[in-house]
């Protein structure tokens, strides 16, 4: 079962995407949940991940109070609100467990900000 992100798009220097991912149940309620990145030519990366009970979050050093990881238990979903984005937060995003299982993995989210 892959997890899909959705959200991505084109964006300006400066501007704001939201990223949403939707998970079964079993998967989503009994895992911490992470977002991560590629960026052409470079690994995957994680980016913010936030623990299973929404109270503990991490995030990479580069993308500190300007994205925020959230998780809505209801809809079994994890959100990835990402502000003053910049052109080196172009890549493509996906959402996966945390740590991230191999089965999980879906197409991604394409995240391009360029003036």
């Amino acid at each position: 079962v892959q997890l899909q992100a959705s959200g991505g798009g084109l964006v300006q220097p400066g501007g704001s995407l939201r990223l949403s991912c939707t998970a079964s149940a079993h998967i989503f309620q009994v895992n911490n949940m992470g977002w991560y990145r590629q960026a052409p030519g470079q690994e995957r990366e994680l980016v913010a991940s936030i623990w299973k009970d929404g109270k503990n979050t991490y995030y990479a050093g580069d993308v500190r109070y300007r994205f925020t990881i959230t998780r809505d238990s209801a809809k079994n979903s994890v959100s990835l609100q990402m502000n003053s984005l910049k052109p080196e937060d172009t890549a493509v995003y996906y959402c996966n467990t945390h740590p991230p299982l191999a089965p999980y993995w879906g197409q991604g989210t394409q995240v391009t900000v360029s003036s």
